[in-house]
Formats: structure tokens, C-alpha cells, sequence
């Protein structure tokens, strides 16, 4: 048969599971595609070069 739990136990638990929750959140939002850095980066490029070149 299964021993009961304490409350505080319980609450540990939880608050353990949020934490880690919180974790894995905070890292997959993180988690995205690098940045272009370099002299030849554009920031306010957003088109491909393809679409470039078809509009010239």
C-alpha cells in the first residue's frame, strides 16, 4: 500500500516541477537561428537574394 504524503513534501515537488518548467521554457525560447554578424551583414535586409535579383 502506498504511504501517504506530507503536504510540504507535495508542494516541494511542485514547485520543483515549475522551476524546471520555467528552464526548459526560458531555454527554448532562446534556443533560435544565429544571427548574421560581419561587415557585409545587412540588418535591414529581410528578402532572399533570389527575390532580389528576379526584381532587377
Amino acid at each position: 500500500m502506498l504511504q501517504r504524503t506530507r503536504p510540504t513534501e507535495r508542494y516541494a515537488r511542485g514547485f520543483i516541477a515549475a522551476l524546471a518548467a520555467v528552464a526548459a521554457l526560458v531555454l527554448a525560447a532562446n534556443a533560435g537561428p544565429a544571427k548574421a554578424v560581419g561587415p557585409d551583414a545587412d540588418p535591414g535586409t529581410t528578402a532572399p537574394v533570389e527575390v532580389e535579383a528576379a526584381e532587377r
